[in-house]
């Protein structure tokens, strides 16, 4: 069951909303009055998305969209709003919101609308991972060249052979072989 988060000030929209969405079968984690609650309610409850007006108190839908998307502490945010000019769309975009929709509301364009955010936010959550462990498995190839190259130098071995040693020493140890070039590159250093 997905989780949903709604920031809305005025308590009759919350209330439809909420309706809507566990008529739905989803399950509203948390409502807010503002964006300072919505982004505190993300901290808490980690949900799926956030629904959230632009017009609030205290801290606006925008700002907390960008808050909330910077620390990554939703899936995605999907403004909810009466306003539709063109200053509020490139805030959006600014804010890295998913999905944009112009109230009034209704189940018809609503759920959709929560579909596709929820399916999009996966979708970039699985390319956020891939980038990740492509990044993590560079570091890690990174750190046994250069601890290769250090007994290469120490030891006067062809690359193999320190290959050799670094692949022996991790199991030997039973730790990656990420580790095991750390611990060479800090010792050489000393």
């Amino acid at each position: 069951m997905k989780r949903i988060v709604i920031a809305d000030d005025e308590p009759i929209t919350r209330m439809d909303i909420k309706e809507i969405l566990e008529s739905s079968g989803y399950n509203v984690v948390g409502e807010a009055v503002d964006g300072f609650d919505a982004i505190e309610l993300c901290r808490k409850n980690l949900p799926d998305l956030v629904i959230m007006d632009i017009k609030m108190p205290l801290v606006d839908g925008l700002a907390a969209a960008k808050i909330i998307n910077d620390e990554n502490i939703a899936g995605a945010v999907l403004i909810l709003s009466a306003y539709s000019g063109s200053e509020f769309i490139e805030r959006a975009k600014e804010a890295q919101v998913i999905s944009y929709v112009v109230k009034p509301v209704d189940e018809k364009n609503l759920i959709p609308a929560v579909e596709i955010a929820i399916s999009k936010s996966e979708e970039m959550k699985d390319m956020k991972n891939n980038v990740k462990n492509a990044k993590d498995k560079l570091e890690a190839r990174k750190r046994i060249e250069k601890a290769k190259g250090l007994l290469m130098d120490k030891y006067k071995i062809s690359e193999g052979e320190a290959f050799t040693r670094l692949r022996t020493l991790s199991m030997n140890k039973r730790c990656s072989m990420k580790d095991i070039a750390s611990t060479i590159i800090v010792s050489f250093d000393i």
